[in-house]
């Protein structure tokens, strides 16, 4: 007589014994898979470069002139100006094209690759997928913000000292302070970003080519600089997402005003609440045939 199977062996979800999805995709597997990719490597890295390349550009083009009150004029009077400036050279660009390389190759490399659909049938759940994989997106940038301020820091110090942070009206904060406002620049940036962070997602799960959701989260986000230079716009700007990308530069004066952090972290938090509540949707949605 031929045995067809035993009730037994499923759990009454349906699922088979000793199947957990709590424990499918575990974040230091996903992190552990990501930090092998060259791609990963290769962020993290210009990320360490970029202070030293910086700091080449200063010292090749210095004319030994310092009468300047740009932020690239007071980059070389200390260690946390050079520190800021190297924030603001990376704002607009560099690190909306690493954020959104993160976030946005994510899923759609899995599909490109015909991977996605082994993870599904795994099981690993759909939801639990995309949290995992935005999780370990959002430590690498995270992680690549934080080894950027901290190299250009450490870069500035033994270059330039460590003196007061200097703003472009001329006002100092005392060294301490200053390290303490860098850090809170960091963290904001790393909060803006996530606007970035939730669209490069979003796109990442509506296409099959990586590219394609890396590229179009940073032309958009291109487009918002442009539309934002445009003074005839008014008040409309400051719905854009990049209105408030360096209002951190408020924390260079020693009596901090708050108020568009304040605007820009609600901004961001806002845009990024939308792309990512997308992301999910659509992802439940698609269809996986890769």
């Amino acid at each position: 007589m031929v045995r067809y199977g035993r009730r037994h062996s499923s759990q009454p979800d349906g699922s088979v014994e000793g199947y957990r999805a709590k424990r499918t995709l575990p974040v230091r597997v996903e992190l552990a898979r990501q930090l092998r990719r060259r791609r990963t490597r290769l962020a993290l890295g210009f990320l360490v470069l970029l202070p030293f390349l910086l700091l080449l550009a200063f010292e090749i083009g210095d004319d030994g002139r310092r009468g300047g009150r740009t932020l690239a004029d007071m980059a070389t009077s200390s260690g946390l100006n050079f520190a800021v400036f190297t924030l603001f050279a990376s704002t607009g660009f560099l690190l909306v094209v690493v954020v959104a390389l993160f976030f946005g190759d994510t899923v759609a490399s899995e599909a490109s690759w015909s991977s996605l659909k082994f993870l599904l049938a795994a099981p690993v759940p759909r939801t639990r997928l995309l949290r995992q994989k935005a999780v370990v997106s959002a430590l690498l940038s995270g992680f690549g913000l934080i080894l950027l301020s901290a190299v250009a820091l450490g870069v500035g110090l033994v270059w330039f000292g460590s003196g007061d942070l200097i703003s472009t009206t001329g006002e100092a904060v005392p060294f301490p302070g200053g390290v303490v406002n860098l850090a809170v620049a960091t963290a904001y940036l790393a909060v803006h970003l996530s606007w970035i962070a939730g669209l490069a997602l979003f796109l990442s799960v509506s296409t099959d080519a990586p590219l394609g959701a890396v590229g179009g989260a940073v032309v958009v986000s291109i487009l918002s600089a442009i539309l934002d230079q445009i003074t005839a716009l008014g008040d409309l700007r400051d719905y854009l997402p990049t209105h408030y990308s360096t209002a951190y530069s408020d924390l260079l004066s020693e009596d901090v005003d708050w108020t568009a952090m304040a605007h820009g972290a609600f901004s961001a938090l806002a845009y990024a609440a939308v792309f990512t509540t997308l992301a999910i949707w659509r992802f439940h949605r698609k269809d996986i045939t890769s």
